[in-house]
């Protein structure tokens, strides 16, 4: 069973690059890892933004910047491009992060992110701009994901906000903190049953 996800609210870290591929959300030579050690990647997420080469953070990155916090990532268009490593899904749970929103996403790595419970989000250019400059303004800004109405609301500004769409498979997963295999023992009795009427 994972941590269910209903309703979050939560301030938002800004990383407004289009683009951002896999090796850049975690680098190939971490990939020899192969139990899935979320603290372990999340402690990687972004590495070679993070860090300098010396292995001081760089201040100008902004997971480095205090001003910043929160467990929804606000990122550009065609997020995780690139090779299709479940690992970058891992490092974006590990560090935290349980909503990314974009402006569209590499397919495999939206699929990885839903299989490992953080929802991504697709959400129009425009309204992504003017979210991304009002946290880069006003940091302590809050906003509310609420999955059954599939709603983004950004709170205390009137009428901001958009619906977004999501798998409804992936959702009823997402609301009751169900990976695959869990979904698939809710329906033992069901499969017992059929079995049995035709046994």
């Amino acid at each position: 069973m994972k941590q269910k996800l209903e309703i979050l609210r939560s301030r938002c870290v800004p990383l407004p690059l289009d683009n951002v591929d896999t090796d850049q959300i975690i680098p190939a030579r971490y990939l020899k890892e192969t139990t899935r050690d979320e603290a372990f990647f999340g402690k990687h997420l972004f590495q070679d933004w993070r860090y300098r080469p010396d292995g001081t953070p760089n201040p100008d990155f902004v997971l480095n910047n205090p001003r910043y916090s929160g467990q929804i990532l606000l990122a550009g268009r065609n997020f995780g491009s690139g090779s299709s490593r479940e690992h970058a899904a891992w490092a974006v749970a590990g560090y935290g992060f349980r909503a990314v929103v974009a402006s569209s996403f590499a397919d495999i790595h939206k699929q990885n992110e839903l299989n490992n419970f953080v929802l991504p989000i697709v959400a129009p250019q425009p309204f992504l701009q003017r979210l991304v400059a009002l946290v880069q303004e006003r940091p302590e800004t809050e906003v509310e994901i609420h999955l059954p109405n599939q709603t983004l609301t950004v709170l205390g500004q009137e009428g901001m906000g958009i619906h977004f769409d999501i798998n409804a498979y992936k959702k009823h997963c997402f609301l009751h903190g169900l990976d695959d295999i869990d979904y698939l023992l809710t329906c033992k009795g069901l499969v017992e049953k059929w079995e049995a009427a035709r046994a």
